[in-house]
């Protein structure tokens, strides 16, 4: 079936994806070409399926706010704004090469900088995702105290989504961390309530909530896994679907 035939069973989703996606471990880069250029691909497939796309990006391949303040003795306040600056960087890269592959962009921002990024307002971002642009939301939600996880649930809820699909470095929630336990169980679908009670740690406390209050569906696949995104997106099975 040809790709152009294909509908999207989310028709406009948030990816949420951590800035330690973006890092190259091996070469120590923060920002790595290659990523940014998988990703370019990801995207232009989902358009190719009429869907509309924001992104959330995290700082972590940067800096992060709370293990910066833990680490190093920052107050959490001014860590947690150098995280925040951190995820713009992220933005300002991820749409350089996004134009660069003939898609259409605009970075919207929580903390006003009109040089370099429009101001988040929801009316014009749903604006932009219905022109067909990709709206790439940077700055978390602009305070302190609060994470790229649940800046992406805020947005996703604030635009209308239909889904967050959270890009991580596995493929999928398990029942405990299967980087140490060779046993450990992949999830294909759990409820919002059993996420909670069994502490799967799907996202932070109060981005979980704010989806499960509002019935928004979590689909939590792998980064590298080419072309999970759009099969997610499809309605395929990837990953595992939280709601």
């Amino acid at each position: 079936m040809p790709a152009a035939a294909k509908k999207p069973k989310y028709r406009r989703i948030v990816l949420k994806i951590s800035g330690e996606a973006l890092r190259n471990d091996a070469t120590g880069e923060p920002i790595d070409s290659k990523v940014l250029d998988r990703l370019a691909d990801e995207l232009r497939a989902l358009q190719k399926i009429g869907a509309q796309v924001a992104v959330v990006v995290g700082g972590g391949n940067i800096f992060r706010g709370l293990a910066g303040a833990r680490s190093n003795g920052t107050d959490r306040t001014t860590g947690d704004n150098m995280g925040m600056l951190a995820t713009v960087i992220n933005g300002l890269a991820l749409m350089d090469r996004l134009e660069k592959a003939g898609l259409e962009v605009r970075v919207m921002t929580a903390i006003p900088m009109d040089r370099i990024a429009e101001p988040f307002i929801q009316r014009r971002a749903t604006r932009h995702l219905e022109r067909g642009r990709i709206v790439v939301f940077v700055a978390g939600t602009g305070n302190p105290y609060c994470t790229t996880d649940y800046a992406a649930a805020l947005r996703a809820n604030e635009i209308g989504a239909d889904a967050i699909l959270k890009a991580t470095k596995v493929d999928g929630v398990y029942d405990k961390d299967p980087m140490k336990h060779r046993d450990a169980r992949r999830f294909e679908r759990v409820s919002h309530e059993e996420a909670l009670r069994k502490r799967l740690g799907v996202m932070d406390a109060e981005a979980f909530s704010l989806c499960e209050a509002n019935h928004l569906p979590i689909i939590v696949l792998s980064m590298a896994e080419k072309g999970a995104v759009l099969r997610a997106v499809l309605g395929q099975r990837v990953g595992t679907l939280v709601g």
